[in-house]
Parts: C-alpha cells; sequence; structure tokens
C-alpha cells in the first residue's frame, strides 16, 4: 500500500501583521530627529538683540533654500554660523560661497546696539562676492 506524506495546503490568509518594518522605522525617523533638533536650535544659540518691527504678515520660504546666518553682534564682531571670524575671513568664505552653483541665502542677524557700519560692512562684503540672496533677521513687536 502506498502513502502519501504531502500535507494539504491551506488557502486561508495570513492574519498575522509583521511590526518588525514599523519599529524598525519609527527607531529610524526618532534618530533623524535627534540629529535634526539641535541643528535647527543652533541660530538661536548666539545672543542677538535683534531690531524690533511691527507686526506684518510673513510668507514661508521655499522648502529647498539652505540659509546660513551672518551675525554681528554689539561689539562689532562676526559670527558665519557660529564660527568667528574677521572682516577679510569673512570676505574669504563669502567668496567660497559665491563659487557654489547654487548659493545660499544669507540671513543677517545684526544686534541692536550695533553701529550702522558694521551691517554696511556684511551688506558690502556680500555684494563683493555677488550674493543677492539676503534675509534679515528681527523681532517682532507683541
Amino acid at each position: 500500500m502506498a502513502r502519501t506524506f504531502r500535507r494539504q495546503r491551506q488557502s486561508a490568509p495570513i492574519a498575522e501583521l509583521n511590526l518588525t518594518n514599523l519599529i524598525d522605522l519609527g527607531f529610524t525617523l526618532l534618530i533623524i530627529f535627534m540629529i535634526a533638533t539641535p541643528l535647527i536650535n543652533q541660530e538661536q544659540t548666539i545672543p542677538v538683540n535683534l531690531p524690533v518691527e511691527s507686526r506684518s504678515p510673513q510668507t514661508q520660504p521655499d522648502p529647498d533654500l539652505v540659509f546660513q546666518y551672518v551675525t554681528v553682534r554689539a561689539d562689532g564682531s562676526f559670527l558665519l554660523g557660529t564660527r568667528p571670524l574677521d572682516r577679510v575671513q569673512l570676505a574669504r568664505e563669502l567668496a567660497g560661497f559665491a563659487a557654489q552653483a547654487n548659493p545660499p541665502v544669507f540671513r543677517i542677524r545684526v544686534d541692536a546696539n550695533a553701529t550702522a557700519q558694521h551691517y554696511v560692512v556684511v551688506l558690502d562684503e556680500l555684494k563683493k562676492a555677488n550674493l543677492t540672496k539676503v534675509s534679515f533677521d528681527t523681532q517682532v513687536v507683541r
């Protein structure tokens, strides 16, 4: 007598959900946010008393734009991002940005107690490097 050792096929759907992929995705997003959050808050670590403007409707910037921050402190010192620079070093760094195919938008943060001359120095260096995409940071009166 011959016997068959084959199993009968089951045609029922698999009702179990594999959570491993969802857990991996959750951890990946957590790591991305942990890395990105300090970079977003980096601009707020330099204490600058920004000039005041009246409240007005603001337009949202294009999400594809890259920003660089130039800060002028009350004593006239310059910072590019968080690095302190003198005028010559600032000019060299700006020339490097000008050589890029898609230069960033420069956000100028000038202390309210800085002189207009310090502000003009930054604009002059930007103009010499032919960098025309500029934004100015201010405080809004509440």
